[in-house]
């Protein structure tokens, strides 16, 4: 889920058909017949099957720095990026979610105590900026607008800035943005546990905006009293990224 240089948003925090660039590290012959078999099997494999190739194929991606990966077509729609070298696992145990910024009471979450928290689940079409989409897809998780409420924004906040567990990524919401009822602080996708590949085991869901406003392996939430531009941003993505209003795309919102 883009346009500009590698592209943003799929199932890593970045646009979601990065171009090759120029160079980089050579593809070996058998990972490129290991990744063609693995396309091959999605579209050949029952539907039973298809959550353990998606598995299968973003640990492959995580490793391969070339995004060839993320050419590889699957059974659930998605495209597997990450513009990082590498992304570590978090689980219930190490994972932390800072809220901190212009707010009157800082705090860190655990995984279950997000767990512990209201849910509000939502089913909106996934659109990427690329071009492809994934219909009808069921995200679960806590509304954003209730850890800002807990946290207390203080006066002359303005908007909430986003960073990630990969070291990389980054992402940011006007405040007006951030409280509307469909952004979530994502749990759970398609009715499961978020997978790493998919930016678990808690991602950023933005439902009205193309894919990459919806950061993955979310880690810090930080009230500013300025809009700063995110990773895809920086490098020519709209801020404001509404589907279909937007990034010069014309494609129908996500209903």
């Amino acid at each position: 889920m883009n346009s500009p240089s590698p592209g943003p948003g799929g199932l890593a925090p970045g646009p979601d058909s990065p171009p090759p660039g120029p160079g980089g590290t050579p593809v070996g012959r058998r990972l490129v017949l290991a990744m063609l078999g693995l396309g091959a099997a999605g579209v050949a494999a029952a539907p039973v099957l298809q959550r353990a190739l998606e598995n299968g194929l973003g640990a492959v991606a995580d490793k391969d720095p070339t995004g060839l990966t993320g050419l590889l077509p699957n059974g659930g729609g998605f495209r597997y990026y990450s513009v990082a070298t590498s992304v570590p696992t978090r689980t219930a145990a190490d994972y932390r979610l800072a809220v901190d910024g212009l707010v009157d009471s800082p705090s860190t979450y655990t995984l279950d105590a997000l767990r512990a928290l209201p849910q509000t689940r939502t089913v909106r079409d996934v659109q990427c900026v690329t071009g492809w989409r994934v219909p009808a897809t069921p995200f679960e998780g806590v509304r954003l607008s209730a850890l800002l409420d807990a946290a207390g924004v203080r006066p002359g906040a303005k908007a909430v800035r986003f960073t990630c567990f990969d070291g990389t990524y980054s992402e940011s919401l006007t405040l007006e943005q951030a409280r509307r009822p469909d952004v979530l602080v994502a749990l759970r996708m398609r009715d499961e546990p978020l997978a790493h590949s998919h930016g678990g085991p808690v991602r950023l869901y933005v439902a009205p905006m193309y894919f990459y406003k919806s950061a993955k392996w979310l880690s810090g939430i930080t009230v500013t009293d300025s809009v700063h531009p995110g990773y895809w941003e920086e490098l020519g993505y709209d801020v404001d990224a509404w589907v279909g209003r937007s990034n010069g795309r014309d494609d129908a919102p996500t209903v």
